[in-house]
């Protein structure tokens, strides 16, 4: 079963820049793709950035657009995710997860394994 951590949360002021990194324990599927999700205090859980496993196709929520980017090496299984100018409403846990399911799937339930979250807070 893959097993998935998440790296480089922390605090940072506005504008400013951080980059996630999802480690994974074993190589996922060929068809696997990985994606981001947060969740803020009191908030669901939401749909930040998806990657398949070639890289070539990703999907993004509005709110991320032109902001954040997401990229893998999959040499080293390992998903990344930068984020620049950074604003409070991106203060959230972070969370990455993996699925078999074809495509750049944007909803939760569509994916099956899932990290423990690292935290990334926003002061203005």
């Amino acid at each position: 079963q893959a097993q998935l951590e998440e790296s480089g949360g922390g605090s940072v002021q506005a504008g400013g820049s951080l980059r996630l990194a999802c480690a994974a324990s074993r190589r996922t599927s060929s068809t696997s793709a990985m994606a981001w999700f947060r969740q803020a205090p009191g908030k669901e859980r939401e749909f930040v950035l998806a990657i398949d496993w070639s890289g070539a196709n990703t999907a993004s929520a509005d709110s991320v657009k032109g902001r954040f980017t997401i990229s893998r090496d999959n040499a080293k299984n390992t998903v990344y995710l930068q984020m620049n100018s950074l604003n409070p409403e991106d203060t959230a846990i972070y969370y990455c997860a993996a699925t078999s399911y074809p495509g750049v799937p944007a909803v939760a339930s569509r994916y099956t394994y899932w990290g423990r979250g690292t935290q990334v807070t926003v002061s203005s």
